[in-house]
Formats: structure tokens, C-alpha cells, sequence
């Protein structure tokens, strides 16, 4: 499979994004200006499908018991990762709390979040947005610098 189609699908699968995206861009080779901008797009265009998955087939998948019941366990996870984030510092929050390159915290559980306690979508677009690119810059610098001291101790 192709590189760039490797690092695009790792960058929207939700437990690895970023995280799994750029590190993989950046040891097969890729520049890491790119790496960045390749994996960062591609995380933030699934924030309006996400959007768009829980306003519209959401809804028809909550019929189903198993799958309303683990819907049901996943945005009260999410609402209560972010609700501090949120009741403290409101649309900057949710960027800070996406912008941290841990599992659990990227573009996914920003949006279940800012969903689950009715935030403007907008204004949570922009906000998960800016922290997916923060994020981005974190991974980025993490992975090049990081392969970069591993190269060392490998000569």
C-alpha cells in the first residue's frame, strides 16, 4: 500500500491519528513539513463527518440496543474527559484539550464531546481544528527530533 495512503488512513482511524500518522510519514522517509500538513488535513476533515455521522446515522444506530448502549458509555467517557476543559476555559479549552497528543484527546473525543454538551458546531470546528494543528505541531517536532537522537544511537 502506498505511503501517502498509509499515513491519510492512520491519521483518521480514531485511537492512533496524529499519533500514528505522522511518525509513520516521517520514518518512511517523508519530509516532515509534508508529514505535518498530509496527516493535520486529513484529521480535520473527519471533524465535520464526525459532525455530520452523529446528527444523521447516529440516530438510526441508537435503535439498535448494543450499539445505543455503547454509544451511550462512549459520549459519557467524553463528556466527562472534556467538561473541565470546558467549563473552565469554554471553545480555547476544547482546542487545549484536543491540542494534547495523549490517547483519547484528539479530533474524535473533541467532537463526541463538544456534541455531547451542545456546543455551537462552528465555533467547535474551529476550536478542534486549531488543536488538531497543535497537536500536529507537537507529533511533528516529537517524531523528527526523536527519530533523529534514535539515528544517533543506531550508528
Amino acid at each position: 500500500m502506498n505511503v501517502i495512503l498509509q499515513i491519510i488512513l492512520l491519521s483518521i482511524i480514531p485511537i492512533s491519528e496524529l499519533r500514528g500518522g505522522i511518525p509513520l510519514a516521517i520514518a518512511s522517509g517523508l519530509n516532515p513539513i509534508s508529514a505535518f500538513l498530509i496527516c493535520t488535513l486529513a484529521n480535520i476533515v473527519i471533524i465535520p463527518i464526525v459532525f455530520l455521522f452523529l446528527n444523521t446515522i447516529n440516530v438510526l444506530l441508537l435503535k439498535i440496543p448494543p450499539y445505543s448502549t455503547f454509544f451511550h458509555k462512549t459520549i459519557e467517557r467524553s463528556r466527562k474527559k472534556i467538561h473541565n476543559s470546558i467549563e473552565k476555559y469554554g471553545y480555547l479549552g476544547l482546542a487545549i484539550f484536543v491540542a494534547i497528543p495523549l490517547p483519547f484527546t484528539g479530533a474524535y473525543t473533541g467532537v463526541l464531546g463538544a456534541w455531547a454538551l451542545g456546543m455551537d458546531k462552528r465555533k467547535a470546528f474551529a476550536s478542534i481544528a486549531l488543536g488538531v494543528i497543535v497537536a500536529g505541531i507537537i507529533v511533528t517536532l516529537v517524531s523528527y527530533y526523536g527519530l533523529s537522537v534514535l539515528s544517533i544511537f543506531l550508528k
